[in-house]
């Protein structure tokens, strides 16, 4: 890509998209193409036609889908695969069409079979039966594979994918319901650390920015407050907060920062050209104790920590093999400590009441 190149990133407001539009601005490209999901429909076919038709981007990072966790997932299973079936179709074929340079498709570690073995190969795909909560999404995703894949084949495309592994940073979801387990844990014991500190503003300016189901509880009283947070396994006793997780503890899980994610899909989209697709990740994991434990930490959290052994755990172990990232040239750099410290710091500050 030349510092001129003009560039399509689909889904620059989520996560993903938006630490991939903060890399290429780091590296110099001003000519970026971002619409907004009411600006551009990408389910709508001839939007994306007549979109690409005019704009005539040089290279495409197709960040955009519909996401959400295993309720949403298993809830909305028509609109999850036909939703990122279309997007996914309408972009790749325009880019097509419109003889785009370069494309990335970026998928998920879900796309893997639910019993393969660990760490997770490139070369494991479509060997086993799916994760029945998620599959219509990962079906999705292993479509937009192959489209890339065949795509390159017939027409001599350069389209590449990548499936990253658990991601968290900046515009992260810290949804009590929705959101995955690290936000999740992070927002739990900062709102705990809140509570034993007595520091009432600091709840009501994260319960207003991080609204509760859409709702804005900053106003509600103290014991109001109080109960809303013990419904989500924050629990506030005479100055003592436990904080309440799923599970023995014992699964274990990897997580990529945000924008090293962002700086591998830079990197590969300069260096790499093959067809095979290839995992993201850090090659490394920790089990849900040690995760909750080094929040704690870092937050300064001095309450209890209780797992609740009635709930389901989930699958053992998701570990994502990076042999074909590392041979192609690249490493993760921000360790997990500091990763997490740095979305500390985002959460404290939008949540400060203005």
């Amino acid at each position: 890509m030349e510092q001129h190149s003009k560039i399509f990133v689909a889904g620059h407001r989520g996560m993903v998209g938006s630490a991939i539009t903060r890399k290429l601005q780091q590296k110099g490209h001003q000519n970026l193409v971002l619409k907004t999901s009411k600006e551009l429909d990408l389910r709508n076919q001839q939007a994306v036609l007549d979109f690409f038709a005019n704009e005539k981007p040089d290279y495409v990072f197709l960040a955009a889908a519909k996401v959400g966790g295993i309720v949403a997932n298993n809830t909305y299973r028509a609109d999850f695969i036909y939703e990122n079936l279309a997007i996914q179709n309408n972009v790749i074929h325009a880019a097509y069409q419109h003889q785009v340079k370069k494309l990335m498709f970026l998928g998920s570690s879900c796309i893997y079979p639910k019993l393969a073995p660990q760490p997770l190969k490139e070369d494991y795909l479509l060997t086993g039966l799916l994760e029945s909560t998620n599959e219509p999404y990962a079906i999705a995703k292993i479509a937009g594979i192959k489209m890339c894949e065949a795509y390159r084949s017939q027409y001599n495309c350069n389209f590449i994918s990548v499936m990253p592994t658990n991601l968290y940073g900046q515009n992260d979801n810290y949804d009590f319901v929705n959101s995955h387990v690290l936000p999740a844990l992070i927002r739990k014991f900062y709102l705990g650390h809140c509570l034993m500190q007595n520091n009432w503003q600091a709840i009501r300016g994260n319960l207003k920015y991080y609204k509760v189901g859409g709702v804005d509880y900053s106003q509600a009283t103290e014991q109001e407050i109080i109960a809303l947070l013990q419904k989500f396994g924050i629990n506030y006793q005479n100055g003592n907060v436990s904080i309440e997780i799923w599970g023995t503890g014992t699964p274990k899980r990897e997580f990529l920062h945000a924008d090293d994610l962002a700086e591998a899909c830079y990197y590969l989209m300069q260096n790499y050209n093959e067809q095979d697709f290839v995992n993201i990740g850090t090659g490394e994991d920790l089990s849900i104790k040690e995760l909750a434990e080094m929040v704690m930490q870092i937050v300064g959290f001095k309450g209890n920590l209780v797992f609740n052994t009635s709930k389901p755990d989930g699958t053992p172990r998701k570990l994502m093999d990076v042999s074909r990232l590392h041979q192609a040239g690249w490493k993760h750099t921000i360790a997990l400590s500091t990763g997490i410290q740095k979305v500390l710091e985002e959460v404290k500050e939008r949540g400060q009441l203005k």
